[in-house]
């Protein structure tokens, strides 16, 4: 089997690069950017006719598997390459697979359009193209469901565990950590709500996470 990945660190291409180097899998990263018309060329739009990056491409003894969509492309991998025996971040069970799945989407869904628009709106944009209003109304609007995992890891902490869906960082950490690293550059964000800022802290600090994002930079 080959696996192949197609995207850049500095995005949700990140999703699968992150779930591949935790399971230790074997992939060819082919570092796509989404701007520039890379995703746009015949051969690329023959993987993903949606011209968007992250793309997974499973070459298997039964043939092509291609997968897009960053958390779908981050949840296959877990499912297929990871041992499901509680050793690694794929689910063990019927039980840590829900709470993969609703936390995967919960992210996308609840969190990923205002956590983008304060990375851009703190960082991501020139000074001048910068505004106050949308980040300001993105900031409140977070508030809602990073009450949420801030209730939830409230809770599994009084249980004696420290991550979303098990006693062990799993699929479901990844997922939801790299939407709501976005609203990291919010310190009012951050102050609110300290669990979910100690949980993010943890994430991104795993060695498979730091050994991506030094790669990246040594690719410039």
């Amino acid at each position: 089997m080959a696996l192949t990945i197609h995207g850049i660190f500095a995005s949700r291409a990140v999703r699968p690069l992150w779930a591949a180097q935790e399971l230790g899998v074997p992939y060819t990263h082919v570092p796509t950017p989404y701007q520039g018309g890379a995703t746009r060329t015949p051969d690329f739009l023959a993987l993903n006719p949606n011209g968007h990056i992250p793309v997974l491409v499973d070459e298997r003894p039964e043939g092509r598997v291609v997968v897009w969509e960053s958390m779908a492309c981050a949840l296959y991998l877990a499912r297929h390459y990871g041992k499901g025996d509680g050793s690694d971040l794929a689910p063990a069970s019927p039980a840590e697979d829900a709470e993969a799945l609703r936390w995967a989407f919960w992210a996308v869904t609840e969190l990923e359009a205002d956590a983008l628009c304060v990375l851009m709106h703190r960082l991501g944009l020139p000074p001048q193209r910068r505004d106050a209003d949308k980040l300001a109304a993105a900031e409140r609007r977070l508030r809602v469901p990073l009450k949420v995992l801030e209730d939830h890891l409230s809770a599994r902490a009084a249980q004696g565990h420290d991550h979303l869906a098990a006693a062990r960082f799993t699929i479901a950490d990844l997922c939801v950590a790299c939407v709501a690293n976005w609203a990291r550059p919010s310190h009012e964000l951050m102050h609110a709500f300290p669990r979910v800022h100690d949980w993010l802290q943890r994430c991104h600090a795993r060695p498979a996470y730091q050994a991506l994002k030094a790669a990246a930079k040594g690719q410039g």
